[in-house]
């Protein structure tokens, strides 16, 4: 049976419909319940503290660190802590990828509904979570629509308000498609977007639009850009560190560098 495209983003798109204020009470009052103490976590370095202060001061947040900085882990508890908070209009939490099958396939050639195809990229966002809150609470939060997956292939054209979005893997967005996302910010919404450019996986590298965002919006009102170090990326296990040191010197002895990266800079400046 072919693929309904259309129907797929209607689908979508009645699930961001704008809630009124007592809607948004209501919600909130369901988080209370789901997640009855606060949310809390502690920052291990200096380059997280600068990305809970962004997060929390910005209403865009950009921010690129290699593996095992923490960034994802910090951004989804930030804005679990964010949303429990009956002080603001946040009812919802987007977490937003650009899903892909191995074939480098559409996410709507995948079988199932739009939650079954999209939930698999969704693992790295869930088990940060579950770092931060219980399963139980998660699993309730999901099922109540609250957090919610939000693949990008589908969000053109949305405006997403009382929300926090969260966008992780950016170095594997196009900038057409960056550009998509950030112009989906509606009111009373924040937006984080997280990345490593070490990690790109675009058959085309020079198309990730990671490090374009980093150098455009630097010193820009609202929008915060973080950059974490290899210093910094000793989080989740010290030989994080050591493997990422390795492979990095195996890349520039062994595989030529794309001009590809310049090319496509110089013409967003022409």
């Amino acid at each position: 049976m072919g693929r309904d495209r259309f129907k797929e983003e209607n689908e979508f798109n009645d699930l961001i419909t704008v809630n009124s204020g007592e809607e948004v009470r209501m919600i909130k009052s369901t988080i209370n319940k789901i997640l009855p103490s606060d949310v809390k976590i502690k920052a291990a370095n200096d380059s997280q503290i600068a990305l809970i202060k962004s997060i929390k001061t910005n209403e865009i947040t950009i921010c690129a660190g290699p593996a095992g900085t923490g960034k994802t882990f910090v951004a989804m508890g930030i804005a679990l802590n964010l949303l429990k908070k009956s002080t603001n209009r946040f009812k919802k939490i987007y977490l937003v990828k650009s899903v892909k099958t191995l074939k480098d396939e559409e996410v709507g050639f995948l079988p199932g509904d739009i939650q079954e195809k999209i939930e698999p990229a969704m693992w790295s966002f869930y088990l940060n979570m579950e770092k931060v809150i219980n399963d139980s609470a998660l699993k309730s939060l999901v099922e109540k629509d609250i957090v919610r997956p939000a693949p990008l292939a589908f969000i053109r054209g949305a405006s997403l308000d009382d929300c926090i979005i969260i966008a992780d893997e950016m170095q594997n967005v196009t900038l057409d498609n960056s550009r998509t996302l950030l112009t989906r910010i509606g009111s009373n919404a924040k937006i984080i977007l997280l990345g490593d450019i070490n990690q790109i996986d675009m058959r085309n590298k020079g198309e990730s639009s990671l490090e374009t965002l980093l150098d455009l919006f630097r010193d820009t009102e609202n929008i915060g850009v973080i950059r974490m170090n290899d210093e910094d990326a000793n989080i989740r296990n010290p030989l994080i560190g050591t493997i990422e040191k390795k492979y990095k010197e195996y890349l520039e002895n062994h595989v030529p560098k794309p001009n590809n990266g310049r090319r496509k800079k110089q013409q967003l400046n022409d």
